[in-house]
């Protein structure tokens, strides 16, 4: 999934961003209302991570906005107040969860999961192609049985493409959803990545090459 967090405190907005990162989340970080708007103008965000007090424009006019441009990015608003009738208005606006500072970055990324889990089409709780099997929420990869250890990037990758099993999948698309802003779409490191991967997981190959076309998981 790929990630926007906006957040004016800039020390908060890089410790949000690495955490995810780390996670394996495709993130990026803009401070302030205008910019979130310019992102969301451009790039199709799974989930978005949003202060409610910002400079220049609000993060209630921000949600506001995501609700009325018809946007498929689920909001997951961050607020200092934390009463009953702020949660309600912060809800109303459109958000679809409501966190409140301080908060444990645990459950930051079970609450950004979750909400990613809700875009898109269903997808099972734990990932099937042949004898591979991935659990998203464990973290974990494993081959007849075997675990298999990847980097958050392969792993996401591997992700990506059990949850469209027989579907071709772009270099593009994972450049979209598994990397962030930071990755230079020249290069060839969809390619790279999907070549270690392929390594880490063994004979015979889970993932095809489609020529032209981008990638294959399955039949």
């Amino acid at each position: 999934m790929r990630v926007l967090v906006v957040e004016d405190h800039e020390l908060l907005a890089r410790t949000i961003g690495a955490g995810l990162r780390r996670a394996g989340i495709a993130v990026d970080v803009v401070t302030d209302g205008d910019a979130a708007l310019e992102r969301l103008d451009v790039t199709p965000y799974d989930v978005v991570v949003l202060d409610r007090d910002l400079p220049s424009v609000s993060g209630d006019e921000v949600c506001r906005r995501v609700g009325s441009r018809g946007l498929a990015s689920r909001v997951l608003m961050l607020t200092a107040a934390g009463t009953l009738a702020d949660r309600v208005h912060g809800l109303d606006l459109g958000a679809d969860d409501y966190l409140t500072k301080p908060f444990d970055f645990p459950e930051l990324v079970a609450r950004v999961r979750a909400l990613g889990r809700r875009t898109g089409r269903a997808v099972p709780p734990v990932l099937r192609c042949a004898d591979v099997e991935l659990d998203p929420a464990r973290r974990t990869v494993t081959r007849a049985g075997r675990p298999v250890s990847l980097s958050p990037k392969e792993f996401a990758v591997l992700a990506h493409l059990l949850a469209r099993p027989g579907v071709v999948v772009s270099a593009e698309e994972l450049l979209d959803h598994v990397w962030d802003e930071a990755a230079n779409p020249f290069t060839t490191t969809v390619k790279t990545t999907v070549g270690r991967l392929r390594s880490k997981l063994g004979e015979p190959s889970i993932i095809a090459t489609v020529r032209e076309g981008g990638y294959r998981a399955g039949d």
